[in-house]
């Protein structure tokens, strides 16, 4: 008589191939704000003429530019962390580009931001509600940041993944922004404090729900029962 043998589903992860277009997507998707930010820095490295648009950066360079590259950092390395196959078979990186790249680069984007947020004179498209917007975001993506480490710390590694994974998603917002706001600026001009707000959330709104869907697949795939055949 043959003894029943177990068989485990498999997991819902992405083909080797298919891993690396992942990658190069979220690194398309960062690439906008980080020409946007390397124009920042060159204004201020060069001493450019003070304008409206420009003026509270100049005036306070330091806190926009940690801001910009703590994105890049937490942007690059982010891409490569989510790869299911790299993170198994280079499990030492995984762990140390976490600890000393991915989450002081993470805690410096939503702290900036949010002293940005608290302390810059903005344009008055920004000063009500998106900056509640941009005060919540920051504010979760900071709770995330937190949740990820005590999760690790009790070896929850689902939790801790899921948590990093929302607060990758938050941080990447200004390039679906530039999505959601670039087109209809191209079209129709600058736009209302309505539409500015409504653009601004829809792209952070965008990344949490692909988040969810990323990490309800891999809950769904976790969860998949072992089958038995003889």
């Amino acid at each position: 008589m043959d003894t029943p043998r177990l068989h485990l589903q498999p997991r819902l992860e992405p083909r080797p191939r298919r891993e690396w277009p992942i990658a190069a997507g979220l690194l398309l998707l960062a690439l906008v704000p980080s020409i946007a930010g390397a124009f920042r820095i060159g204004e201020i490295a060069s001493g450019a003429p003070e304008t409206a648009a420009n003026a509270r950066f100049l005036q306070m360079p330091l806190p926009v530019l940690l801001h910009i590259a703590g994105a890049l950092v937490y942007a690059m390395v982010g891409a490569f962390q989510f790869l299911p196959r790299l993170r198994r078979s280079r499990n030492g990186w995984h762990r140390f580009a976490g600890r000393y790249l991915l989450l002081p680069a993470g805690f410096i984007v939503a702290l900036t931001g949010l002293w940005m947020t608290a302390f810059y004179d903005t344009p008055a498209i920004d000063d009500r509600a998106v900056a509640v917007s941009r005060y919540l975001v920051g504010g979760f993506m900071l709770a995330c940041l937190v949740l990820g480490i005590a999760a690790v710390r009790r070896h929850d590694y689902a939790a801790h993944g899921a948590w990093m994974i929302r607060a990758y998603a938050l941080a990447l917002g200004a390039g679906t922004q530039v999505l959601t706001a670039g087109p209809p600026l191209l079209l129709f001009g600058e736009p209302s404090e309505l539409a500015r707000l409504l653009q601004m959330d829809a792209g952070w709104l965008i990344n949490l729900l692909v988040a969810e869907w990323i990490i309800a697949r891999r809950r769904a795939a976790s969860r998949r029962p072992a089958t038995m055949t003889a």
